[in-house]
Parts: structure tokens; C-alpha cells; sequence
């Protein structure tokens, strides 16, 4: 039997759900996928309610650094749960984690999706011209992607650079006009964390070039991997037209 697992981390429910049938017996509200996944809700990544963790009496919970916070998981620890914390800046990252992540979960082998995703994402060739893009994750106040994060190496393997790669913090706030006054080849607009569409977004940025992206392929490290160059791909190219 595959032990009991908690997930609070989205990407992760994925990779738990799809590779070890049984094991996940928990989740956050914001775990949308695989579709029709039925397991009990423990709230949200930033706020999710211990007692129902515990309630499931998980042997494991899955978390990470950046989606979730140090005092859950120390609250987790003292009441004598195992959680295992991961941290991904970068693709080559993700697929360590997930390897950790999944054996820690009873994985009986390292699952096809991962081998292909790796395989993928290894032999990957972005295209000869670069280009430079703000990649904003939220608004009001507008925060954009700054430096080591996995969305900024994940566009830096299709041959974007986004333009706060340096910035001393991973997820500065930016005025709109200093946003603006960058003038990137293109916006990159993620329906999450903050959900940007087609009527709320790119009305901020006239006369520049917007891709409106999956967030989940942008994001997510799981077996969304084996989809994303692919999806963000085409999506960047169609706006660079």
C-alpha cells in the first residue's frame, strides 16, 4: 500500500494523482488537475486548514518553498507529520523534485510522462532570435517575474529573456509605467496566479505585443512539462507575429 499523501501544492497533486493511483488522499481548493480529481479539500496553498489535514491522518504532506508557508509546515512537523518541501528555480530542478517527490510517495518506477518531459525539455532548441518580455503575475499592485524563478527558466528555454531576470527579488512590484517604459517585445500575461485575459490585461500595455498563457504550463512542474514547450510555444510565436 502507497503511503497517505496530502498535497498542497497544485503541479504536485498532478504528478502524485496521475503516477501512484490511491496515495493522495488530500488537496488544496486551487488543485484543478487531472480533471475529475475526487479527494477531500484542506483549503488554499497560503492558508490551508491544518485541522483537516490532520483529519486525514496523511503519512506524508507535499510542499513547497515558494506556495507555501514556513508556519504550516513547522505546525505540520510538531503534530507529527512528515512533510517533504520542495524548492524548484529551474527545470533542471523540477525534474530532480519530482523524482524525490514521487519515490517518497511509493512510486513503484520512475513514470513514463517524467522520462518524456525530460527527454523533452533536454533536447529542446529555443528559437535563434531571442526575445525580451515583462511577464506580470499580478496587478494592483502589479508584480512581475524578477530573478531565479522557474516560469523565468522555463521562458528562458524558449528564447525569451524577460527583462527583471536581475532584479534582487524574485517577485519585485513595478510601476505600470516603468513596465511600459521597458518597451519588451511582448507582455506575458499567465491566467495565474492572477487570472490576465483577453479584456483584462493588455488594455494596460497599448501598442506592445501580448501573449495571453496557460499558467498551469508556465508554472506548474508535472506532467503539464511534457505539454509546455509545446502550448507556450505556439502562444508566444502567434504574438511575436
Amino acid at each position: 500500500m502507497p503511503p497517505r499523501v496530502v498535497s498542497l501544492v497544485p503541479s504536485l497533486t498532478e504528478a502524485v494523482a496521475v503516477s501512484v493511483p490511491g496515495a493522495l488522499v488530500g488537496a488544496t481548493d486551487w488543485c484543478t488537475h487531472p480533471a475529475g480529481l475526487d479527494v477531500p479539500r484542506v483549503g488554499g496553498t497560503k492558508n490551508p486548514k491544518l485541522d483537516r489535514v490532520l483529519a486525514l491522518a496523511p503519512d506524508l504532506v507535499v510542499a513547497n518553498a515558494e506556495e507555501n508557508r514556513e508556519g504550516d509546515v513547522e505546525a505540520l512537523r510538531e503534530a507529527g507529520v512528515e512533510v517533504l518541501v520542495t524548492v524548484v528555480c529551474d527545470i533542471p530542478q523540477a525534474f530532480h523534485q519530482l523524482s524525490e517527490v514521487l519515490d517518497a510517495c511509493g512510486a513503484p518506477s520512475r513514470p513514463r510522462w517524467l522520462d518524456e518531459a525530460e527527454e523533452i525539455w533536454t533536447t529542446l532548441r529555443p528559437p535563434e532570435r531571442r526575445s525580451t518580455a515583462v511577464v506580470p503575475v499580478w496587478r494592483r499592485p502589479w508584480m512581475v517575474l524578477g530573478r531565479d524563478t522557474f516560469a523565468g527558466d522555463v521562458l528562458s528555454r524558449l528564447g525569451v529573456e524577460h527583462v527583471y531576470t536581475t532584479h534582487p527579488d524574485r517577485y519585485p512590484r513595478v510601476p505600470l509605467e516603468e513596465l511600459r517604459a521597458a518597451a519588451p517585445d511582448l507582455v506575458v500575461l499567465p491566467d495565474e496566479p492572477y487570472r490576465f485575459t483577453a479584456e483584462e490585461g493588455p488594455e494596460a500595455f497599448p501598442g506592445l505585443r501580448c501573449a495571453l498563457v496557460s499558467g498551469r504550463h508556465l508554472t506548474w512542474y508535472g506532467p503539464s512539462l511534457t505539454q509546455a514547450p509545446h502550448v507556450l510555444g505556439e502562444a508566444l510565436r502567434a504574438a511575436l507575429r
